[in-house]
């Protein structure tokens, strides 16, 4: 069985059996845990559905956070796809949109996908979702990628975090960012080992990205980096289905992110205390929120 400490041991395991990570990686939980692989598949079916919902839930113009300080955004950017007015058009501006969608729909109390985390949300379901509706990809198929997303994932927190109060924003949207970049690659053609360089190439574009929620909630800047987030995925899955490799391995990348995250100061490991929550602006908005002042 997997052990899950390495992505390289993910590509190696897909290469010797000729297949795609995803079906080595949802063989293996299978038989770990004892369970018919279709019934898994039918619970990684309900979450990817559970997504769709969140995009069209999170899309909405009249859309408010329960603080009153995000919402909405999402709805600009799905009409500036829907009008043509989009400066990138096509899959990357609706991944933004779709990102946007499920994060604010978090913020808004609604139902998601952790994908790995609720601060995170947006980017696996904005990648996927988007891809799938711009190539008319095979539902299935969308789904199976997941099994290499959630396997990238156990990877990440294996041997670094992903938890912003762990690691920062690079171990949330960091890591989010790099399993989408894996899950597309898969989902293109590309080869095992050209998931792992997605994934690398993702991870290493957000090293040490700090915490630092706005009053303390998870809104401002988290549901913006959900779109560069996937942003990043997208860049990320275009280079390593191009042929470009990561000079540094996945593994090693997420070692260093295990390192920086450790070596960050506590006031941008989701605080509130640093960054910009720590601006004249987020002070402002924490006084909005609470109705006194942060130091009161």
């Amino acid at each position: 069985m997997l052990k899950y400490d390495s992505v390289r041991e993910l590509t190696e395991a897909a290469r010797a059996a000729g297949c795609r990570i995803s079906d080595v990686v949802l063989a293996d939980q299978a038989e770990s845990m004892e369970t018919d692989a279709d019934v898994l598949y039918s619970r990684m079916a309900e979450d990817y559905r559970i997504m769709r919902e969140a995009v069209k839930e999170g899309s909405v113009k009249k859309l408010k956070s329960t603080s009153g300080l995000t919402g909405g955004d999402a709805y600009k950017m799905k009409k500036a796809v829907e009008n043509g007015s989009a400066m990138c058009g096509g899959l990357f501006a609706d991944a933004i949109a779709k990102a946007l969608s499920v994060s604010e729909l978090n913020a808004a109390m609604g139902r998601i996908v952790a994908a790995p985390t609720a601060g995170s949300c947006g980017i696996l379901p904005g990648a996927l979702i988007a891809y799938q509706k711009d190539k008319n990809a095979d539902e299935k198929d969308c789904v199976m990628s997941m099994f290499t997303a959630s396997a990238v994932g156990m990877v990440i927190n294996n041997n670094a975090c992903l938890a912003g109060a762990g690691g920062g924003c690079q171990a949330e949207c960091g890591s989010a960012s790099a399993m989408a970049a894996a899950a597309l690659t898969e989902l293109a053609g590309g080869t095992p080992a050209m998931a792992e360089n997605a994934a690398a190439i993702a991870l290493k574009n957000i090293l040490g990205l700090v915490c630092d929620p706005v009053a303390g909630l998870v809104e401002i800047p988290c549901i913006k980096r959900n779109a560069g987030g996937v942003a990043n995925a997208l860049c990320a899955a275009e280079m390593a289905l191009a042929g470009i490799c990561s000079k540094i391995p996945a593994d090693e990348v997420i070692v260093a992110m295990k390192h920086i995250g450790d070596s960050m100061s506590s006031s941008l490991k989701e605080t509130a205390m640093g960054g910009l929550a720590a601006t004249p602006s987020g002070r402002a908005m924490y006084e909005q929120v609470f109705g006194r002042k942060e130091t009161e």
